[in-house]
């Protein structure tokens, strides 16, 4: 069972990183951005609706200062951290959303704290310095919630299991199978769906088995992270790592497993911004401030399952969000 499940992970990482590289390749032959300015997302839900929400306010700006046709560029599905960076760094965007712990760990290559020490204000000043040195990007004010990864489960196994935290999951997996949360030939948490980048990062998957001492049946399975709830919700595999804010987890019944032992950084969603942008055109800066604050972890989530599961389209859904907060 386990070499079955060996050559498609490998296949699959290897299909991944064949198109990181020619994203990488066609980001670097594409036209400069133009005069006007850029916004970037990856290519997963919640970061096309903080895109969209930055270039919104940015209009919305321009429209208060007597600018109402103004139009700000959209360049979202942009894949990964590696790509967006790459596209700020070298001018193709003016800026985008990024998590904080992804800033530290996969695109400044810091070293983690010790678990249980990883503070978000420590984090967020060191994150702030480097891309103010190194790459003359500023960090802007938090939207207001944290976007952390989470060990995702089935509401059904979690509840007939008894399982709450990640350390459950551990102590299950090492259980006896007649234990009072096992019965015999009772299925257990012992397949894993991972996205193509939590297999490698330093805050991913390796640290986490060894911190929680999990053993999972098997190399983990790694496909797109769109499609993780969906092998969840088919039974193809029993724990996925997602994000906290999807909108799948809400609208399907799926239960986090908590971070008993703060094993993984903050994630506070950051708004990385150029600094000759921002001096260029200040009304990005009073956009940012704007923002700063109001996007609450729930209400991201609404966002994200209005889009991923109602179907309705990005800008509608945002538009609403603005009236709601009168922004």
């Amino acid at each position: 069972m386990r070499r079955r499940e060996k050559g498609p992970a490998r296949r699959g990482k290897a299909a991944g990183w064949g198109l990181i590289l020619l994203l990488v390749l066609l980001i670097g032959c594409a036209p400069p951005r133009s005069s006007r300015i850029t916004i970037g997302a990856k290519n997963f839900t919640e970061q096309v609706v903080l895109g969209e929400l930055l270039a919104q306010e940015i209009e919305a700006v321009f429209a208060q200062e007597g600018q109402a046709g103004y139009r700000v560029e959209r360049r979202f599905y942009l894949a990964g951290s590696y790509i967006c960076q790459q596209a700020l760094v070298s001018g193709r965007i003016d800026g985008y959303v990024e998590y904080s712990g992804t800033a530290l760990t996969a695109i400044l290559k810091q070293p983690l704290p010790p678990v249980g020490q990883r503070d978000a204000a420590a984090v967020a000043t060191t994150i702030a310095r480097i891309y103010r040195e190194r790459y003359k990007v500023e960090v802007g004010p938090g939207l207001g919630f944290e976007d952390t990864f989470a060990m995702v489960v089935r509401g059904d196994d979690a509840k007939r299991l008894g399982v709450k935290t990640i350390s459950d999951v551990a102590r299950l997996q090492g259980a006896d199978p007649t234990s009072q949360n096992r019965d015999m030939g009772d299925p257990g948490i012992e397949r894993l769906g991972v996205g193509y980048e939590f297999e490698e990062r330093p805050d991913g998957l390796k640290g986490l088995e060894s911190t929680y001492g999990l053993k999972f049946d098997g190399a983990p399975r790694v496909m797109d992270l769109g499609l993780l709830y969906r092998a969840l919700s088919a039974k193809q595999v029993d724990m996925v790592a997602g994000n906290s804010t999807d909108g799948p987890i809400r609208a399907l019944g799926f239960v986090i497993m908590a971070d008993d032992k703060h094993y993984f950084p903050p994630y506070e969603a950051v708004p990385l911004l150029r600094q000759d942008s921002v001096a260029k055109h200040p009304e990005i800066q009073t956009a940012i401030t704007r923002l700063a604050g109001q996007v609450g972890a729930d209400e991201v989530q609404t966002m994200n399952d209005a889009v991923d599961g109602q179907h309705r389209d990005v800008g509608d859904v945002v538009r609403e969000f603005r009236r709601q907060k009168g922004l």
